[in-house]
Order: C-alpha cells, then structure tokens, then sequence
C-alpha cells in the first residue's frame, strides 16, 4: 500500500467523510433504513442504500444498493447544473453522486437528481431498478408526494410535478391520479416564473446560508397539494465573481443580500394538483423572513417568520382551504431569537413543539409548558412522531457534570427527559416507529459509529468505509479561566514536561453556530498535525460558541462582536499557560471563515499577544456579509455604522484598531467564493499596503468557493501554513 503523509490522506478522504455513512431515513413500518454512502474511503461518488430489517426481529439483515450514480451516468462525469451547484455550496456538499434523496410516506419510493436529471427508484422492492423520467431540466431537489404517486422538482425557475412511475396517468380525476395533475408523460408545470428573477421551489440565500432551510417546497400530507416559496430576487443587489486566471471568461453574477440591502421577496403559495391556487397570508412586511416551514399528517402547516431584526418571531398555522394564517405562538428577545433543527414540530396530537429561551435554560416546550429545566441545553429535536420527543441536547448550567464537548439523545415526555446514550462523545439519532439509527462519534475512537435499535435492542450496525487516521489525536478537554471557557489542547506525540514549553497556535473557530471544542476524535485530527509539527494546539470556544447557554451565545451582542471573542481567545491563552507548557513569546491563531476574522483581529489589534496570523476566507468588512447574520449581531449599518466600523478589520480603505508592532500575517481566499467575497480579502490586502505592512497573500483560482475540497490545494494548504507559522516563529 502506498503511504500517504497525513494532508494527503485528510484531503484525499475529504476530511474522512468519504465512505461514512448519512442521510438516514427510516420506513415508518420499521422494515428498511435508507441512506447514503460512498463504496469507499476516497471514492467521491455517494450510493443510495437500503438496509432491510425483519419484521420481527429474527431473520438476517440485509444490506442492497438502490442506485449506483456511475452506472445510471454511464460512467460520464456530472455536470451540475447552476441551481445545483449553489444548493451544495450552501449545504457545504462536496462530494458526488447521489447526494441527496427524498421518500415518500412510507420510504416506499425515492426521488433525486443526477447531472439535473430525474430519477425515481422503487425502495420497497428488492432488485428494484430506478427509472429516469424524461423531464425538462435542469431538476433539482425532486421530492415524491406522501402517496408515492408523484414526484414535484425545480426547474428553470419552475415547480413541476410528473407521475412516479413515468406514465401519463390512466383516468382518474385532476389531483386524484388523473391526467390533469400528471400533464402526461413530462409533467406539468404547477407554477412559472413571470420574470428571470422568479424562482419557484427553490429556497433564497439566507434562507439556506443561515437559517437552515434547504427547501423550497411541501407536500401536502395528502398529497393533493404542494406548499411553494415564491422567491423575487429582483430587488437584491448584484455581485461578479471573476476568475482573473481565465480572463477570457465573463464574471458570474450572483445576486448577494449584503447588510443593510434588500433581501429576495419570499411570499408563500398553495398549489392544488387540480390546478387552484392560493396565497399564504401574513404580514409579510414586518415578517419578511420565513425561517422553517413543516406539514405532517398531525395539523396544518406551521410557518415560523421573523422579523428583519430577529427580535420577535411569530408561528403560524395556515389554513389550507383559504391561505389565511392564525398565530399559535410568539416569542420575542431584547438580543434575537435563534432558529434550532427540527422546530416547529407537531406531535401525533397536535401538541406544537418550540426550543425556548425560558428563564436562562434552552428548554423544549410543548404548547409552551417546559418539559426540560436547567439541567438541560437543548440543541436539536431529532423526532416527534411518538409518544415521547427525541432530542438532541447538551449539560445545561444547572447540570451537575459539565460534560465538556459531548452532546447527548434524550427522549422526553411532560415527566421529563431520560437519557438514551451513555458514552462520553456527540451523538445524533433518527427515528420512526420503534426503529430508530443512533450515530455517535467518540473521543477515542476515529470515525462515526452507526447503530439500528429497534426499541432498545441493537439489532445492526451500518458499516462505515471510512479510511483509518494516519495519525491519532490526543485531545485534552478542558475549561480555562474564571468563565470556564471550553478548550481543547494538543501536544506533540511523545512530548514530554522535560521537553520545555512548546510555541503556540490558537486553532479557533471562535464564533456564533461553530462548535469546535467537541468530545470526538476526528474533528481535532488537523490540530494533532500541526501539534505533530512541534506546536502547542489550543482550541477555545469562547463566549459567543453554541453549546453552553442563551447568555454566553448571547454575550457578543450590543456591537461587542469582535471584542467579545478576542478577549476570551487571550483569556483562555494565558489561563492554560499554567498548566501546559505554553511558550507565551511565540504564539500563532489561524483560522476559515469566522475563524479567520478572528486570526486578522489578533494579528492586528493584539500584536503583544499574537506573534503571527494565518487568516482563511475572512470576513474583514462587516458590510461586506449577508444581511440575517449580520444584522442580528450588529444591526442596520445605516443605524448602527459605528458599530459595523468597531468590529470589521478593515473599515472605509483603512485599518481602524492597527496597533504596533507589526506582526506576520498570512490570508487566503478562494476567488469563486460567493459567501464571504474575496473582496474582502483584497480590501485588507491594501489597507495594509497603505500601512506598510508587510503580509502574504494567496488567490486560490480554479473555481475555489468557501470549501476547498480539491485534493491537491487542501493538501498544499496545510504545508504552506507550517512553513509560514516555522518562518514566523522559529526564526
């Protein structure tokens, strides 16, 4: 076997998630579990599987292939289509394949896309074949109805719908299984855009860069109808990404929602398989955002909306017959109000589930009664389709052990939760019926382990096909200072207390929605390299990080952004020098995105305390970033500019907060990233020009978004920053 050095390896493997298996669904019968996976560890290409369970328990569990992307393509490369390519690049989806899927009902049949065409697959068959329907395309995220008997999509800016099983439908009546609903063999169209800046089913920017919602569009449980986002982005600014090394090529234009600008008009329709139609009504000019949307067979739908300015949220049921909305639930907060996976749900009788910001505590209520306290830190609902609610959920301030960086599965009822996993690691589950697949990383154990239960009782495991870590990491947890901050430290393998203190790098994330202090192995491989490198790694979540309370993610508020998170990096520093061997006179920070903001900031405003900076895709202009994040830290810059001034690096062509002495910095940024601009990175560049600093910058050209998932860059990334940290602290 041919060695591989560990960048190589961490590369080539797509930071080890190639082969890991994921997106489970589970049949509702309990017969089958559905998910993805790569054959393995390196191969890029995603398969859809099936794992099938016994009814009762006894029999042998067997495990098929549903569909195999290189054989339905012929072996032919992707070509994605734009739509596509921007919905992975928000979900941060780097491999290929079969990448995402959706089911019907009972997981019976499956939906997805491959190179914008259609294809359906019959789950609950054995030896099924899928099937490529002729539609116009390009398609994306194809979504069967509840019944099976249909399948909606995106495309060209349209919402089609098309039979399943690709016929043109035989008798029956429109919405029932006629003709009328199918439009014959390609489908029909439920809704055209009426301009080039009107999409159908597909979900806006900021909804699916900072909400969390991929979707577009939602099934009627009795699958006579879709739920469907009318998105307008013809107010949004526009921006042109180049690509100067192809200066041949025209700049894209992206239509980018910056701080302060107009946001895409979001407005929400029900589309009748028997051709009618509706508009959702709300106040949608004091509730602009739609932030979640969810119908099952338990009620209506439920919307949950926000104002622009996150302070006041509404959850609202639609009535299907009209489109009028009454208000179930509001909920206000002086700071904002965050948006959590998995809510609003519904439970079997109607009962509306919120996580609640209630007197301190994250706690999951239900109808507004609080079935958690203290001791708990919500962070997930998992399911809700039993008796009691699955959930995912951290120590909260009133739990006796801290449990630093592990994340728990409870199931909770009005008597209160019960823990269902008990290793020390982060944990996830998927549930139905009595089935449900529990995925558990572990500090001491590489990769993700994947287990079926059927009620209590494990009865398989999926296989990963992840590749082994070249390298293991040694994490210590731990918590640093008076705040208790959260960190993780590595060390050299085989050092030694006789070896003498060891230079610094601070490898943070540092900011709102980015754990990194977690209970597992994997995450902390980059930090044991460069710990292997001669470094002493100290990773801090500091105030700001999710996991801990409302009050600590909160306490960046009030324009105190960039404040708020320097300090706790410096503080956690100079806590763990007492206890590790931390050489203070030489300390480093890098980081990606946040991140890398936070590194600029260091280098720049703390040079008495950070000798050297590596700064990936930073943010360095806060007008720069999109409106829903930022603005709910920092407000409108039209009102709050001196606050955007405060806690962006750069500011107006000038550095605001430059202190002396001048410190090594090196930034990196991709030219294709439509997230954080590169502009960004070029403003910087000159205003340090201006002030004679000197500092490194590397372009990454080829099509380099936000991710970096090519081989060959991630690999070189990595090395170029130890020969830059060696150059900036050993010399």
């Amino acid at each position: 076997m041919t060695y591989l050095s560990f960048p190589r390896q961490h590369a080539r493997t797509q930071r080890f998630t190639l082969g890991v298996p994921q997106a489970f669904t589970v049949a509702p019968d309990g017969r089958r579990v559905v998910f993805l996976r790569s054959r393995t560890g390196t191969d890029t290409a995603q398969l859809l599987w099936v794992l099938d369970l016994p009814a009762d328990g006894g029999g042998a569990v067997r495990e098929r292939v549903a569909a195999d992307p290189v054989a339905l393509l012929g072996g032919s490369e992707e070509e994605l289509p734009a739509a596509e390519r921007a919905r992975r690049e928000r979900s941060r989806q780097s491999s290929a394949g079969v990448v995402a899927y959706a089911v019907d009902a009972e997981a019976a049949t499956a939906a997805f896309a491959l190179s914008g065409r259609l294809f359906t697959v019959r789950l609950a068959e054995e030896g099924g074949v899928p099937r490529e329907l002729p539609v116009p395309g390009p398609v994306v995220d194809p979504r069967p109805s509840p019944d099976g008997r249909w399948v909606a999509f995106s495309a060209g800016g349209a919402l089609r719908v098309v039979a399943a099983d690709g016929t043109a439908g035989t008798g029956g009546t429109a919405g029932t299984g006629g003709t009328a609903a199918a439009g014959g063999a390609e489908g029909r169209a439920l809704a055209e855009p009426d301009g080039d800046e009107v999409t159908w089913g597909l979900a806006e920017f900021v909804a699916a860069e900072e909400m969390g919602r991929h979707r577009g569009f939602w099934w009627a449980p009795d699958s006579s109808a879709v739920l469907a986002a009318r998105v307008d982005e013809s107010g949004v600014a526009r921006r042109w990404l180049s690509e100067p090394a192809h200066p041949d090529r025209p700049p894209v234009e992206v239509a980018y929602p910056a701080a302060g600008t107009d946001n895409a008009e979001v407005s929400l329709w029900l589309l009748g398989l028997d051709g009618t139609r509706r508009e959702v009504t709300w106040d949608r000019e004091r509730f602009p955002y739609l932030a979640a949307v969810q119908w099952t067979a338990a009620g209506p739908p439920v919307l949950l909306v926000q104002t622009r300015e996150q302070r006041t949220q509404h959850y609202l049921t639609v009535d299907p017959k009209t489109g009028g909305t009454e208000l179930a639930a509001a909920e206000e907060d002086q700071d904002w109000l965050d948006l959590f996976p998995g809510v609003p749900a519904l439970r079997p009788d109607g009962t509306l589930l919120r996580i609640t910001d209630t007197e301190g505590v994250r706690a999951l209520t239900a109808d507004g009664q609080p079935w958690t306290d203290g001791r708990l830190h919500l962070r997930e609902v998992l399911a809700a389709d039993g008796e009691d609610v699955l959930v995912s959920a951290s120590a909260g301030a009133k739990a006796e052990d801290p449990e630093t960086g592990e994340i728990h599965v409870y199931r909770v009822t009005a008597e209160g939760p019960v823990r269902v996993t008990a290793e020390p690691g982060v944990h996830s589950a998927v549930r139905a019926g009595e089935v449900t697949v529990l995925t558990s990383s572990l500090p001491g154990r590489p990769g993700v382990r994947t287990r079926v239960l059927r009620g209590g009782t494990e009865v398989a495991e999926i296989a990963s096909h992840a590749e082994a870590p070249s390298l293991t990491a040694r994490v210590r947890l731990t918590e640093a200072g008076e705040r208790r901050i959260p960190c993780a430290v590595l060390l050299p393998s085989g050092h030694t207390a006789d070896d003498g203190p060891l230079p610094v790098l601070m490898d943070p994330y540092g900011g709102p929605h980015g754990q990194r202090v977690t209970a597992t192995h994997n995450p902390h491989l980059v930090s044991q390299w460069f710990a292997d490198q001669g470094f002493a790694v100290v990773v801090a979540d500091g105030r700001g990080t999710p996991g801990r309370s409302p009050a600590w993610e909160k306490a960046i508020g009030g324009g105190r952004l960039a404040e708020v998170v320097l300090e706790d990096q410096i503080d956690a520093l100079h806590a763990l020098a007492g206890s590790f061997p931390l050489d203070l006179s030489r300390v480093a920070i890098r980081g990606w995105s946040f991140g890398g903001t936070l590194a600029s900031l260091a280098v720049l405003r703390r040079p008495d305390v950070f000798h050297a900076g590596i700064a990936g895709a930073p943010l360095t202009d806060q007008r720069l970033y999109d409106t829903h994040y930022t603005e709910r830290y920092l407000g409108l810059p039209q009102e709050q500019g001196a606050a955007y001034d405060a806690n962006s690096v750069v500011t107006s062509g000038s550095i605001p907060q430059l202190a002396e002495p001048a410190r090594p910095l090196m930034i990196i940024h991709g030219f294709a990233d439509d997230n954080v601009l590169i502009a960004n990175t070029l403003r910087l560049s000159t205003a340090l020009l201006a002030a004679g600093r000197p500092h490194e910058v590397l372009p990454l050209s080829g099509g380099i978004t936000h991710m970096t998932p090519q081989e060959e860059v991630a690999e070189n990334l990595l090395r170029l920053q130890v020969d830059f940290l060696n150059r900036s602290l050993r010399a």
